[in-house]
Formats: structure tokens, sequence, C-alpha cells
């Protein structure tokens, strides 16, 4: 006996009893348990199969976890301190100054340690003027405050070649780096600004601090 359905109503044999019709689906279905198993398992293999295709999207396009592996950017990031660096539709042109980002090894870098991706705070933009006088950095004549940093920190190495009268102009398409641990941040005082070009991604949640879970947004 075959069934039909109403709009909107319950399940009826060609008769229009709709018990009848209830009574043969249940039948059907206990004729095949284990068709039916085995289209539930499938279901859950497919579903497992698109979150974790999601999931390892997520990681290489939208976002990606970074290890600090040196002392350049404390007290704001340890050794072995987490950090999660937003990638997806990223774009250095909206890099602004104070931002803290990732970008490729520069070339010209010779100082010691792993010749792996770099993590430091930008503190000029293309096309700004910068130099140093003491312990303080000027961009564009003016000094830079950086509340990021403790209180009387010292600079370190000076920014080389630049001064008040004859500032350092960042080239257009690039960056100046600093480490928040001036004396002792190898970066752009050494190997110059890196291009626009070379930023992998910006640095958005600290997960990851002192050896302990821990949440700050850059």
């Amino acid at each position: 006996m075959t069934s039909t359905a109403d709009p909107g109503g319950a399940p009826q044999d060609a008769a229009g009893n709709p018990e009848q019709a209830a009574s043969e689906t249940l039948a059907a279905a206990g004729r095949h348990p284990a068709r039916s198993r085995a289209r539930a398992l499938a279901g859950w293999a497919v579903a497992l199969l698109v979150a974790l295709s999601l999931a390892l999207g997520l990681r290489a396009f939208v976002f990606q976890v970074f290890s600090i592996p040196s002392s350049s950017m404390e007290s704001t990031l340890g050794i072995n301190d987490r950090i999660l660096v937003w990638k997806a539709f990223f774009n250095w042109h909206d890099v602004h100054q104070g931002d803290v980002v990732v970008f490729t090894h520069p070339a010209r870098d010779h100082c010691p340690g792993p010749d792996t991706d770099l993590v430091k705070r930008v503190v000029a933009l293309p096309g700004q003027t910068i130099y140093s006088a003491g312990n303080n950095v000027y961009v564009d004549g003016r000094r830079l405050r950086e509340s990021y940093l403790p209180p009387h920190e010292p600079l370190g190495p000076p920014i080389p070649a630049a001064t008040k009268q004859a500032p350092f102009q960042v080239p257009p398409g690039e960056f100046y780096m600093m480490g928040d641990n001036r004396p002792l941040s190898c970066d752009s005082r050494f190997w110059g600004p890196i291009k626009g070009t070379s930023i992998v991604g910006q640095a958005v949640v600290l997960f990851w601090h002192d050896d302990h879970p821990d949440f700050y947004l850059f």
C-alpha cells in the first residue's frame, strides 16, 4: 500500500488512514536497522570532515599561533609566550604606529638567533622621519609616547645616522621596527626598516604569558 502526504499534515494511506501509514513506516524502518545506522555514521563522518577542514583552513588563512623565541619584546612578551596573529584579509597598508606585528626574517639581519619570523613593534610608518636623543625616540619631530614601555626604559643603541637636524626618513612602503626591550633588541637600528610586504600579520591576543594562561588584547 502506498502513502501520500497532505500539505503540512501527517502521512496517510491511499484510503486516508494516517494510523495505518505510520504503522507501515515504522515497519519499513525496522526491516533495515543496519542501513539506518550506516547512514547516521556517514552523516557524522561528513560533519567531522567539514569541521576539520574548517579548522585547518582557519589556521592557515585566518590566524596563526606564534611562540616568542627571545627577550627582545619584554616586558610585553617574554620568552615562550604565545600570541594569536591575525592573517585573514590582512593588508599592510592598515598597519598603525604602535602595532605589534610578525614579519619574515630580514635579509640584512646578522644578529645571533634563529632564522625565523620576528615579532616587533611599529615605531615609524612609511614617509615618517625618526631619530633618537638620550633614551627617547622622536617621530616627525615629536617625542614618541610609549605607554607600553616601563618608565625610564633605557634606549640602548641609538638610531644610527639620524639626528634632530638630519632625521632618518622611512622609505615608502617600509616600516621602522623596534623591540620593547630596547637595550637588548636587534631591530631596525641594526638591519634597517622592513618592507610592508614582508609583514605576515598583526598580533591580536596574548594567551600564554610567564608559563601560565593569560589574556591580553593588543
